[in-house]
């Protein structure tokens, strides 16, 4: 098995053995011998303490001192509660992790829980803290009491259940503890931007979490795949700030593709993201994700009105420019933080936006300023529905089709929602695009394009034909859809576009997002059994942990990029609202 490498990084796992701790304000990437190895501090945004992951130094690991192992593990059911699992040749260990909920923007809880199910077991705890993503140790350590404390980059740092370990000014804690079987050892690590926190009561903050946890996940026993829909809701609770912002994912640079530099941070918060998961939370009721999407959607709208930027940080603030650390990045993946897109055009986020607000306000949850939100998101797509833009997937300026029709879904949805001359000008709106995007942009066979000037095969055509534009009755649907299928589907998966010259999955691997849709629009078509078919084959391509990360090497069974990827647990969860019962028709 793997060992720590002597400078304080973790040696590297495929990305499928990770699982993900949150709370809403971070995230902590859990390697499979149970090492945090990745946690930025106080925010998602915030510098990493722990970045063995991107090949930084830092980590946090309490593990069987036999190597002679194996590792498991799971999350509890409607959680981000993780346990990590070890069988030695003595002893069966579990470790319970969590970030304590609730939770503040300013200080974070870590909770590590070990027991011995069967056996005695000596573990070893190490905890090396390395802020500014390993820039710098943790200064002037120090025992009080059973609490050990440091100071370091304006972060102040409490651990407690390690007082009999060592800590020198130079050197990472390090202690042993022997469990017998039946004995449980809490170990409870705090780091905030506070001087006055409270006392750390380790049975108190995981009775509180787990009380925290019950009321965040709904119960979805009357969906289909029940278990997975807890876990997408938990997942996209996990990612979604008091603030109301959800990022896209826990983590930074991790490759969509070995040494392409298609390397991204996506701990920021992307309004279509965010929209997409408040409409799968819609689709299956009135929850509180609901209402976090639509604030945090309406407060960036009527902030930057037409200037409005695809991405911000949790709490509304700008996404800062990209930057290189001296770090090597995780393998075949780079070292990127920050993240350039949020300054590109993004017209389909209007569209995104308003079909939210509609769907708000089926549930009686429009407030005010998100319908004030969804007046000024009219005007800005009525001045620039004409400009190119980058489309969905982040691409070179251009009149692309699925960013039109978006559009034109959300003016129609919200149509419906504004009375009198409110209402008819948002028809005639869409009506307007609509009728010109038709014109540059559909084929005389009845096939739309990807682009008014690029006949290719495009899998985000599917998400406005899912939601209902065109019409269900329009030709143009099953075309397209057949279309698509049978020029990026392979083996049960779909890929987001071709590449001229490269076979699918060469260049990139299938877009798990793009196979959800599939399913969603299959089924809007009249298609059940077929639509039940793509749901089944893409929620399989994710890791033992149950995340999804936006790729998936089909050829490898490997996943690809930054996890757990937001949309695509959101996509997941309104699959299985709308295709909860088998045998009933498509709506």
């Amino acid at each position: 098995m793997p060992e720590a490498l002597p400078d304080g990084v973790c040696p590297p796992w495929a990305l499928r053995g990770y699982a993900v701790l949150a709370d809403g304000e971070r995230g902590a990437v859990v390697d499979p011998e149970g090492r945090i190895v990745w946690l930025c501090a106080p925010r998602w945004h915030s510098e990493a303490v722990f970045s063995s992951l991107i090949g930084g130094s830092g980590y946090f690991a309490v593990e069987p001192v036999d190597r002679w192992r194996v590792w498991g593990g799971y999350y509890e059911d409607g959680t981000l509660i993780r346990v990590s699992r070890w069988l030695t040749r003595d002893a069966v260990i579990e470790c319970r992790d969590a970030l304590a909920m609730p939770t503040s923007p300013g200080r974070l809880v870590l909770l590590r829980r070990m027991r011995v199910e069967e056996g005695e077991a000596r573990l070893r705890l190490t905890l090396d803290a390395r802020p500014g993503f390993g820039a710098e140790r943790m200064r002037h350590p120090r025992l009080e009491g059973e609490v050990w404390t440091a100071e370091g980059r304006g972060l102040r740092l409490r651990l407690l259940g390690a007082h009999r370990s060592t800590w020198g000014p130079e050197a990472p804690l390090r202690g042993e503890f022997v469990l017998h079987r039946g004995e449980e050892h809490d170990i409870v690590l705090e780091l905030g931007t506070t001087q006055d926190a409270p006392l750390l009561h380790p049975r108190e903050l995981w009775e509180a979490t787990e009380r925290a946890w019950k009321q965040a996940v709904p119960d979805c026993s009357d969906l289909a795949a029940p278990r997975d829909a807890r876990h997408a809701y938990a997942v996209l609770r996990g990612l979604t700030s008091a603030a109301g912002g959800m990022v896209a994912a826990a983590t930074t640079s991790l490759p969509e593709r070995a040494n392409t530099g298609r390397s991204y941070d996506y701990r920021f918060a992307w309004l279509r993201d965010q929209c997409y998961a408040g409409l799968a939370v819609a689709a299956h009721g009135p929850h509180d994700l609901l209402d976090s999407a639509v604030r945090f959607t309406a407060e960036r709208v009527l902030d930057d009105g037409e200037r409005v930027h695809p991405a911000y940080t949790v709490d509304g603030g700008p996404v800062p420019d990209e930057r290189s650390l001296p770090l090597p990045g995780y393998p075949g993946g780079s070292d990127r933080i920050g993240n350039q897109a949020a300054a590109q055009f993004q017209l389909d986020t209007f569209g995104e936006a308003l079909q939210l607000f509609a769907a708000a306000a089926r549930h009686d949850r429009l407030t005010r300023e998100a319908e004030r939100a969804a007046r000024v998101a009219v005007d800005a797509v009525e001045r620039n529905w004409q400009r190119p833009d980058a489309g969905l997937w982040e691409l070179e300026e251009r009149w692309w089709t699925h960013s039109r029709l978006s559009v034109v879904c959300g003016l129609r949805r919200i149509a419906e929602v504004f009375p009198g001359g409110a209402g008819r000008r948002c028809s005639e709106i869409a009506d307007v695009v609509y009728a010109e995007t038709r014109r540059r942009c559909l084929r005389g066979d009845g096939r739309w394009r990807r682009a008014a000037d690029d006949d290719g095969p495009e899998a985000a055509l599917l998400v406005p034909l899912a939601r209902g534009v065109p019409s269900a009755d329009d030709p143009s649907n099953a075309i397209t859809r057949a279309f698509i299928e049978e020029q990026l589907a392979e083996d049960g998966y779909l890929y987001r576009f071709d590449h001229p010259g490269s076979p699918l999955g060469e260049v990139e691997g299938a877009f798990l997002l793009c196979g959800f849709t599939m399913a969603l629009a299959t089924d809007h078509l009249g298609g059940r059994a077929g639509a039940l078919r793509w749901f089944e084959r893409t929620r399989a391509a994710c890791g033992p942990s149950g995340l999804f990360a936006e790729e998936y090497d089909v050829r490898q069974r490997q996943l690809r990029g930054n996890l757990p990827q937001a949309f695509v647990h959101a996509l997941l969860l309104e699959c299985a609202v709308r295709l909860k019962d088998a045998s009933s028709p498509s709506p």
